[in-house]
């Protein structure tokens, strides 16, 4: 099963490590690597050309600003109600289950978090948890609302906010929508494992984090919004703190006519262990409910299975920017 709504990965500088195209190739799920210009040739060299999309801009010096804007337009002028945007340094996508971590082998989770948005008037931005902040042995819920959307995010069209700034923009955004009532929704059940800031080349590594570039990002937020965000130390670096304590009071809007079925909806998800016989589960399959104005073409897929749960990791890790 593939996601109804387009993939977008913006990368810059990584065409040799790629990982999140690497992740979703390995699930057959179509998306487009965005990227400049002066990078094509790299790029294409291990990439199918037919799934790159050029910008018409390099080097700008804005960090991904202005590839974010590019991208949720060329969603627009495609016919999209929503798209999905990923950083591409994510190496792999979970399902959370019974507390352990499988890996997942096809684009359901993406098709599940897309259903349950489109359930709602209100849901301006969704996605996926880190892998590295659900630990095993903490009890979470499988969906958090009104709290910051990173990496990962689908984004509803026609909320009407742009991305902004040079730093922090994904909290930006999601600040920006939660303080005029629209809801997130952030995925424990399916998380993204993506790479610490800082931790690989390319990117925005060289052109916003170098020097005091952390205390400058937490500053920059703060001016933004300093009715919820505070300055401090985390990890031994500078740190945003932002209180989503105000947003609690925002509620789901159920669009009209939508009946939400009883009962769990797997979307053909099942266990399986490694060298097992991986056999499609009985179809139909139905996904969730979700308004004929927010859905896009969703091309077939083999059925999402689970592999072998992800190995415990030893040792502290250098944590994602919160």
């Amino acid at each position: 099963m593939n996601p109804r709504f387009p993939i977008y990965v913006i990368s810059k500088g990584r065409w040799e490590s790629r990982l999140t195209v690497k992740a979703l190739l390995a699930r057959k799920i179509p998306h487009r690597i965005v990227i400049e210009p002066q990078e094509f040739d790299q790029y294409a060299a291990v990439i199918d050309p037919e799934t790159i999309l050029t910008l018409p801009f390099r080097n700008l010096g804005k960090g991904s600003i202005p590839a974010r804007n590019w991208v949720w337009e060329h969603s627009i002028s495609e016919g999209h109600a929503r798209h999905w945007i990923l950083d591409d340094n994510m190496r792999d996508f979970y399902r959370l289950h019974e507390n352990k971590k499988w890996r997942t082998t096809d684009g359901a989770s993406f098709r599940a978090i897309e259903d349950f948005a489109c359930r709602y008037e209100n849901v301006a931005l969704a996605g996926m948890q880190y892998e590295l902040f659900t630990p095993r042995r903490a009890k979470c819920q499988p969906v958090r609302f009104n709290t910051r959307i990173y990496s990962c995010i689908l984004i509803l069209n026609r909320i009407p906010y742009r991305w902004r700034g040079r730093y922090n923009e994904d909290t930006d955004l999601s600040l920006r929508a939660l303080k005029h009532g629209w809801v997130t929704v952030l995925t424990n059940a399916f998380l993204c494992d993506k790479q610490p800031t800082l931790k690989m080349k390319g990117g925005n590594t060289d052109e916003l984090y170098k020097g005091d570039g952390r205390l400058k990002m937490a500053q920059s937020l703060q001016e933004q919004h300093p009715d919820v965000v505070k300055i401090g130390r985390r990890w031994g670096r500078w740190q945003h703190v932002v209180d989503y304590r105000p947003f609690k009071r925002n509620k789901l809007i159920k669009k009209p006519g939508v009946a939400i079925p009883d009962g769990p909806n797997e979307y053909g998800m099942k266990l399986v262990k490694l060298g097992e016989s991986n056999n499609p589960p009985q179809l139909p399959l139905q996904p969730g409910p979700c308004l004929p104005s927010e859905n896009s073409a969703a091309l077939p897929a083999p059925s999402e299975n689970l592999s072998e749960p992800r190995a415990k990791h030893k040792g502290a890790a250098s944590k994602p920017q919160l």
